[in-house]
């Protein structure tokens, strides 16, 4: 990697690439493009802080060498870094470096004719530590105090629970759980009291997040008191976690996350389409770690549309070619587990031509060993559901077919159901899509694909984690920056394994 960019930085990252960034009026690059690129690959890749990564410009002979500095040169200031990093991530084209190596994946034909693309996701640690509800409500008053005008004045008529001008979480006896339940009351009560009394004005966006962030901390782990009916003011510890529950005001955007029933993260997660052969990281994008518009499938979709190697693979719309050739080459297969089979996903895979070889969503019958969805025949067309034993019931605008008492007296409700009133079926508006990619599973040829080329995702997943499992930036746009960084660095490594070099023509080639 170091003699690689020693001789290509600059064809690999041209002056041009990052022109927009110094626009007129923006200023001009202090230190040469290439060497910056060069160093946030380079940092990215060793998985260093800015502050390591220029110690390593400056002392390491190998980092001199790859960024064109001399044996005498001293690095830049590392502060150069998050200048740079700002800018990149509030451009137009933020993933600009990915995109550069991904034009030389492209012009070597590492891809060509390779038609599988694996998805699969991970969870990566946050930056910040997770904070309990008086933490949380403390922290955001205090940044309403600091970001909003005559917010100060508000805070102090209206606060009662707590100085918010001292450091700390306030003096109580902790172990007492009745004064941790009134300090809770309390703080949510000067919340309340501070956003009802704050002066009607236009907010900046800082000042809007401030407040609205205030007003989240303060409903989401509370509910009304116990022999409360919830207009008196009075709260208390909710019994129950909220969904898509913010954990930090230091980061609002960090999440918590369930990957298995036994492991449990904070951070976000890291979604990757790679060609599983070769490795190569062909798409990413990280999100907050929980979240319906967060999980695996619906972001997959959208990881898929931005896939520009697949337009290589199968022109510009893949469904052109759906269940046939395309141009000679077989239609692409998407690969992935039972967390991107959901309804949504096969029919965009289906509809833009991608064969699905997706572990699909195991069924699970009412009895243990008993009849699943799968053993009763559904007519769309006649909105009617026929059971095991012949019994009809018609489906209904919500799409749920009731048998109830035609239930009674059939030899087989024992296989099929524990319920009194009787069978009732809840069918996917996909379920036709969802039941035919069951039945595809059962082919041995699917079997094979998937147990051959699936796992092979993993091996990405491990270059991408290691000595990387905690990130160092709060906020997803910075963050999702540094995975299309970490993205870059894996596939240039990956071409040089597989003899990257740009011959005599001036073209990347392989060897």
């Amino acid at each position: 990697m170091f003699a690689f960019l020693a001789a290509h930085r600059r064809e690999l990252f041209p002056d041009e690439m990052f022109a927009d960034l110094f626009a007129t009026g923006r200023g001009r690059p202090s230190v040469p493009v290439e060497q910056v690129a060069s160093v946030l690959v380079l940092q990215t890749l060793h998985s260093l802080s800015d502050r390591e990564a220029v110690e390593a410009l400056t002392f390491d002979l190998r980092w001199k060498a790859a960024c064109g500095l001399a044996v005498t040169d001293a690095g830049f200031h590392p502060t150069t870094l998050t200048y740079w990093r700002r800018r990149l991530a509030g451009s137009p084209r933020p993933e600009r470096i990915f995109d550069a190596v991904r034009a030389v994946v492209a012009q070597t034909g590492a891809l060509t004719g390779r038609n599988r693309r694996a998805l699969d996701s991970t969870i990566l640690d946050d930056a910040v530590a997770t904070q309990d509800t008086v933490t949380q409500i403390i922290a955001a008053i205090r940044r309403v105090a600091r970001e909003v005008p005559g917010a100060d004045v508000v805070l102090a008529a209206q606060a009662r629970a707590h100085d918010y001008t001292q450091v700390g979480k306030p003096r109580i006896a902790w172990d007492d759980e009745a004064a941790r339940a009134e300090l809770v009351d309390a703080l949510v009560g000067d919340a309340h009291r501070i956003l009802g009394h704050l002066p009607d004005q236009e907010l900046g966006p800082r000042a809007a997040e401030a407040v609205g962030l205030l007003a989240l901390v303060a409903g989401q782990d509370v509910e009304p008191a116990q022999d409360s009916d919830g207009t008196d003011g009075r709260w208390r510890i909710a019994r129950r976690t909220a969904p898509e529950r913010v954990i930090s005001t230091v980061d609002p955007d960090t999440r918590h996350a369930h990957k298995t029933r036994q492991r449990h993260q904070d951070g976000y997660r890291a979604h990757l389409v790679v060609e599983p052969d070769t490795g190569i990281i062909t798409a990413t994008a990280l999100t907050p770690a929980a979240g319906p518009h967060n999980s695996d499938a619906a972001v997959g979709i959208e990881l898929l549309d931005r896939d520009r190697s697949l337009r290589d693979t199968c022109g510009e719309r893949a469904g052109e070619a759906a269940g046939q050739m395309a141009d000679g080459q077989m239609l692409v297969q998407v690969l992935a587990d039972s967390a991107y089979a959901t309804g949504d996903m096969l029919a965009e895979l289906d509809a833009a031509g991608l064969r699905a070889i997706i572990k699909p969503w195991p069924l699970r019958p009412a009895v243990e060993g008993g009849f699943t969805i799968d053993d009763f025949t559904v007519d769309e067309t006649a909105r009617l559901v026929t059971c095991p034993n012949g019994a009809i019931a018609r489906i209904t605008p919500s799409r749920a077919a009731t048998f109830g008492v035609r239930c009674r007296g059939c030899p087989l409700a024992s296989r099929c159901t524990t319920s009194k009133a009787g069978r009732t079926l809840h069918l996917h508006p996909q379920h036709a899509l969802q039941r035919a990619h069951r039945a595809a599973a059962a082919d041995p040829e699917f079997t094979a694909i998937y147990r051959r080329h699936r796992p092979m995702v993993e091996r990405s997943i491990a270059w991408l984690t290691r000595g990387n499992r905690r990130l160092r930036f709060r906020g997803t746009r910075l963050n999702n920056l540094w995975l299309s960084h970490r993205a870059a660095a894996l596939n240039l490594r990956r071409l040089l394994n597989l003899g990257l070099h740009r011959p005599s023509t001036g073209t990347w080639a392989l060897a």
